[in-house]
């Protein structure tokens, strides 16, 4: 359903712009992705008392798509676009305990998950080549893995991945943001955050929330 509006609004845009100059991109970058939440803040509260025993991660991934972009008028402009892009959380501990500290003990959990985002932004030209973007987004979950591993003494005892898509929505509500910089060549990079608004936990167990920082380098044909 969300894809049929998604691509329903694309095709009138790009009816009533046929006068217009459009332009296609792609677009590729790094993620900085992290969970959100009350809940995960208390996990947070306890780790700070560890002493740096354990720690919170983001989860460094990355994304891929494209973009069309819709002028409105000299300033604003449409930008609907679609990417691939890989977002989660983790917890390590390196456990330098005295007792334990010959051990090389060390351990973590990480949660992957693959994402299809649908952003649909208005962007504004501040000056020539500077602007700012805002809208919503929608990002459809195609699979999420959890990654739990154990060593000893700098060998890997237990590594092992188990999927868990189905514990998590499928779709995740946001907001997406952000400011960018286009050379006349059609070169262009951007800076944004994108703001989940939907759960992550399908039965509600925890409130948790997906948080991305992008950095991405793109260009317009």
């Amino acid at each position: 359903m969300i894809k049929k509006i998604f691509f329903s609004i694309i095709s009138i845009l790009m009816i009533n712009s046929l006068h217009a100059q459009v332009k296609y991109g792609i677009r590729t970058g790094v993620n900085f992705a992290r969970w959100q939440g009350e809940d995960l803040q208390i996990i947070e509260d306890l780790v700070d008392k560890t002493d740096g025993y354990l720690e919170t991660k983001g989860k460094t991934g990355w994304h891929v798509g494209g973009y069309v972009n819709i002028p409105i008028n000299e300033t604003f402009s449409f930008e609907p676009g679609l990417a691939y892009s890989k977002k989660g959380y983790s917890l390590m501990g390196d456990f330098q305990i005295p007792v334990l500290k010959s051990l090389g003990l060390n351990a973590g959990a990480r949660v992957q998950s693959h994402y299809i985002d649908m952003p649909l932004v208005l962007k504004a030209k501040l000056v020539k080549g500077l602007n700012i973007y805002a809208g919503p987004q929608a990002s459809l979950l195609v699979r999420s893995t959890l990654n739990a591993k154990l060593g000893v003494l700098g060998i890997n005892i237990f590594n092992r991945g188990f999927g868990i898509t189905e514990r998590f929505n499928k779709v995740d509500l946001g907001l997406t943001g952000g400011i960018g910089y286009e050379f006349d060549n059609g070169l262009n990079i951007q800076a944004g955050y994108d703001h989940g608004l939907s759960t992550l936990d399908r039965n509600n167990n925890y409130a948790a929330y997906n948080r991305v920082v992008k950095v991405s380098v793109g260009f317009s044909f």
